[in-house]
């Protein structure tokens, strides 16, 4: 396989067929970011020849006669269907409209069983695409994007140089659900900065209730000091807000969201996992927010933080 440094995918993606469709970052300037700083370039696309190579290499490993056999002898299904392709890389959807239909037809030519393609998306990736070329990757099987928002306060998103707005992030997700697309934000807890998590939330509530995301997954900022957000602080000019303001912030998120969504905080960088669907777990998932603010101090929590091994 023809995979490139560390492979990064959404927690919920854990059954899909992952295929490297590009690796890096074309943005490669969010201040918290270190995950693609094992990558010796910024940015790459992975060659057709590659991509087939890799989608031939696992069609023969899941369908082999040994391989059938060995699982049979251990009591295991003898044949994966792959309801579900992800292709890795930070912002895949970044790829021209042509080469994504063509890397779904690769997809589809060997794993037919297939009815789906997920992968990391940028905002700015979808202002590059026409509306009639998001409704033909719809059509292709694009859909369940996963895009990293991260938030909704606007000075949040331009001092961590994110690169887009509130206002893109809101035409951009307009387009997708006129194209049919879905998505799935990820929400950075702790990005606005100490003492401005509650306001960040609530800016984050007003956007993400004028749109339609299937999932909101919740991360929590820890910092590297590899990271440009690490030389901010050192130099005064950001404060990371505690263990306890992070927690009490996606409260904040939580008790503002009116649209139906499924809100999850499933990765590493979370102390506990938990997930529910809005807004009939809201109460069950305050609790558990609440359970672990009683019962841990701001030094324990403290403690996973900085011990938490590079992400």
């Amino acid at each position: 396989m023809h995979f490139t440094g560390t492979i990064w995918r959404p927690p919920y993606e854990a059954a899909s067929l992952l295929i490297e469709a590009t690796a890096g970052c074309t943005h490669h300037r969010c201040k918290f970011c270190t995950l693609y700083d094992d990558l010796p370039f910024p940015f790459r696309m992975s060659p057709l020849e590659d991509i087939e190579s890799d989608l031939l290499e696992v069609q023969t490993m899941v369908h082999s006669p040994l391989d059938r056999l060995s699982a049979a002898l251990r009591g295991q299904p003898q044949e994966h269907r792959f309801a579900r392709a992800f292709l890795t890389g930070a912002n895949p959807f970044v790829l021209n409209a042509p080469r994504l239909e063509e890397i779904a037809r690769l997809i589809g030519r060997y794993f037919p069983s297939c009815r789906s393609i997920g992968c990391f998306a940028r905002v700015t990736d979808i202002g590059l695409k026409t509306d009639g070329e998001l409704e033909s990757l719809r059509k292709a099987g694009y859909d369940g994007l996963t895009i990293g928002v991260e938030t909704g306060d606007p000075e949040a998103l331009t001092f961590m140089d994110k690169g887009y707005t509130p206002e893109e992030v809101l035409k951009q997700c307009q387009r997708l659900d006129q194209a049919g697309i879905g998505y799935r934000f990820f929400y950075l807890t702790g990005i606005s900065g100490a003492g401005r998590g509650a306001q960040g939330a609530r800016k984050s509530a007003e956007l993400f209730n004028r749109l339609h995301p299937q999932l909101i997954g919740s991360s929590m900022l820890t910092i590297y000091p590899e990271s440009r957000l690490y030389q901010e602080i050192q130099a005064g000019r950001w404060t990371e807000p505690s263990e306890l303001e992070k927690l009490n912030e996606l409260k904040t998120l939580i008790a503002h969201l009116e649209i139906p969504v499924v809100f999850a905080a499933l990765g590493a960088s979370n102390l506990f996992q938990f997930q529910g669907h809005l807004p009939e777990d809201r109460e069950a998932l305050f609790a558990q927010i609440e359970d672990v603010c009683h019962h841990m101090s701001e030094p324990e929590l403290r403690e996973y933080r900085t011990t938490l091994r590079h992400l």
